[in-house]
């Protein structure tokens, strides 16, 4: 499976695409919101993973620029933060978001995630 992850921390982006690549998924990376948008075009993961905290242009208007786009607004979008505060999740979810996980990360959570909304796709 195909996974776009929009992560500006390289730290961040070794961690998913080593622990996605064992289980033999595709990861592509785009370090900043607007080339997140036209990696999705380009590439049509299946999934991605966004944080929310991006230079250039937010997570939150990256949502909502891929769900307003025909070409994009099928892909289920898992938003992968530090914003741990109350509302985030909702505000998350507002912008487009499909998921909510707040870093750092439960793998295993995250896989179930990641597996329910592939599979509504």
């Amino acid at each position: 499976m195909k996974v776009l992850y929009i992560e500006d921390n390289d730290d961040n982006a070794f961690v998913i695409e080593t622990r996605l690549g064992t289980l033999n998924h595709e990861v592509i990376v785009a370090t900043d919101g607007r080339s997140g948008i036209e990696r999705a075009r380009i590439e049509q993961p299946a999934l991605i993973l966004m944080d929310l905290s991006l230079p250039v242009m937010d997570g939150w208007e990256a949502a909502r620029r891929l769900k307003t786009d025909e070409h994009t607004r099928h892909i289920p979008i898992i938003a992968l933060t530090s914003h741990a505060m109350v509302g985030e999740r909702e505000k998350a979810i507002a912008a487009g978001c499909d998921e909510f996980e707040t870093k750092p990360i439960d793998f295993a959570r995250l896989l179930e995630k990641i597996k329910s909304l592939v599979r509504e796709a």
